[in-house]
Formats: C-alpha cells, structure tokens, sequence
C-alpha cells in the first residue's frame, strides 16, 4: 500500500488513498490551489503528497517539480535562507542539489519553494548494502567529494549574513539542560549515566569547539541523499533546510547514523584532517535520538518522541 496522497486530473482513479492520518485530500487540494493561484501559467497534471514532516509539506507536481510549504512561522525563515544558500551555491559543488524555480515567500499561509525534480531516491542502508563493493566505494568517494567541496565553501565571508552558527559550547549547553531536565527522568538508569557523561565528557574538552567553522548540510543522512539506480551513483543531495555555519563533524555523523563507521571511513579517506573528527562525529552521532525526542517532548510530537526515546526506556 503507498504511503502517499495523489490527486490527478489526468487519471481521477488515483485521486485516493490516505495512509496519513492528520492530511487529508481536503489538505491536499489547498496546497495544489495555493500552487495555481501563485502561478496560474504552471499546468498541473497531477498533485501528490511525498512527505508530511516536521517541518514542511513536500509535494511531487506532475513527477517533474517538488513543491515544499513550511508549516510554521520558524519554518518560513528557514526556507527564505535556504533558497538564498542554493542560489549561492549553485555549481560549487560537486553533485546536483535543488534550484529553486519557484519562489513565494511573503506570507506563512501560502509560502512555498519549487523546483526541478532531481532523478533517484533516497540511498538507505539496504540499498546501499545490496550494491557491489566498488559500487559502495564509488559512493564513498561521491558523498566525499560533496562533503569536501561543501565544506571548503569560504562560508563565513560569503553566507555569514545569512545562515546561523551552529555547534557552540552554548547551544550544546542548553540542549544538555533541557536533556536533563525533561528526557533523564524518564530513561532507564543506565541510560540516565550514559547520557549526562555523554554531554559533560563532551563540553569539559575546549579542543572540541576549536575547529573552524564551515558551511554544513546539518540533515546529511539517507533521506536526503538520491541514488540512481540505473548509474549506480549518487545523483543528488537535498534538503538544505537545516544548513548552517558549523562543525564538519556534523555532517559525517549523519552518515554514521545512517550507513555505520566502515562506510563513513571510507567516505572520510580524502577529507582533510578526517580521522580528528571522530571525537565529533561520534557525539553528534550520540546526540540525535536525544533530540528528536526532545522536539517531540516540546512540539506535542508523539511519534518524534516515542521513536527518539526507545532506546533509552526500561526493558521489558
């Protein structure tokens, strides 16, 4: 069964099936309406739900343009940001990345963002997994490349206007705060010690927020890296929602969560310096079912919150 939305005007027998609770075909046809009204010249075949998140509504217009609405007013100023960061850095990398076609960003209830539909789907572990091993090490090198090109970016000079900082002793402070106080209750109490030596190990070691700053994806993770099945090769990074100023360390313990350390190492061979941010990568590493489930604790998020928590509960 799809786990998506569709509606159609070429085909009324696919304008059917829900598998998401809080989106309904009512939903979607606002959407789709809001797309005609600020574009009327744009002909629309069909209209389909790709995913319903945290943060925007991400829809598939005729299998050729992916539309994204940020749903809350936070959401809206980081889609203005992130079509400022793509537009800038178009070309700089090494692979395909979203240019934004279609751009409405002056009021909440009808902001979206459009573009040209990259080929692939997401490289999950399986996926990846089942392919050769010099296909995998092909991969690699491709998702090294990118991370190096991205990182060496001279962000600060020329995004620093527009992207926040990320990864500071402060921040890392107040998630550790807000950690201890509504999630450490709640876990296991080994899970409770593990956690606040996690952190305090962490943030005790100042060479830890020494690193110079760069400009980072911030989600680098399977959902939005597009693999081409018929090259075997990664056709696209998406999803620049989360970007910022920050540790190069983030982005590679996205890959750990996603694809395990012997990917990763193989993607770090020609990234300078790689093997000094292990400490890094594995803290950030550490750090993301803590805070998905704190976003869940803070934003009404039940599922966010069960799937971050888990780990961290009693056994049965």
């Amino acid at each position: 069964m799809s786990d998506r939305i569709a509606l159609s005007t070429q085909k009324p027998e696919r304008q059917l099936y829900l598998a998401v609770p809080s989106f309904t075909m009512e939903n979607l046809r606002k959407y789709d309406q809001a797309i005609r009204q600020i574009y009327p010249d744009l002909i629309i075949n069909k209209t389909e739900l790709i995913s319903h998140g945290q943060n925007n509504i991400v829809l598939n217009i005729n299998d050729e343009f992916i539309f994204r609405f940020p749903k809350y007013e936070e959401d809206l100023q980081s889609l203005k940001r992130e079509v400022t960061l793509l537009t800038l850095i178009q070309g700089k990398v090494s692979l395909a990345i979203p240019c934004p076609r279609f751009t409405y960003l002056e009021e909440q209830q009808r902001a979206l963002m459009g573009y040209p539909m990259l080929v692939g789907h997401p490289l999950w572990k399986e996926i990846l997994t089942s392919t050769s091993r010099i296909t995998q090490a092909n991969l690699a090198r491709q998702l090294g490349d990118f991370l190096k090109t991205l990182h060496q970016i001279p962000s600060i000079s020329e995004f620093s206007d527009h992207l926040p900082r990320a990864d500071t002793v402060s921040q890392l402070v107040n998630v550790f705060q807000r950690v201890r106080i509504q999630l450490i209750p709640r876990m296991r109490p080994d899970a409770q010690v593990w956690a606040i030596n996690h952190f305090e190990t962490f943030l005790s070691q100042p060479e830890h927020f020494s690193h110079t700053p760069v400009l980072k994806h911030g989600d680098f993770g399977a959902s939005n890296i597009l693999f081409d099945q018929t090259t075997k090769s990664i056709s696209g990074i998406i999803d620049f929602g989360n970007a910022s100023l920050g540790d190069p360390a983030y982005d590679f313990a996205g890959l750990l969560s996603s694809y395990g350390e012997n990917f990763v190492r193989q993607v770090g061979n020609d990234y300078p310096n790689f093997d000094e941010l292990w400490p890094r990568i594995r803290f950030y590493q550490g750090t993301f079912a803590l805070l998905e489930a704190l976003f869940g604790l803070e934003n009404s998020d039940i599922n966010a919150y069960e799937s971050g928590i888990a780990e961290y509960l009693a056994m049965n």
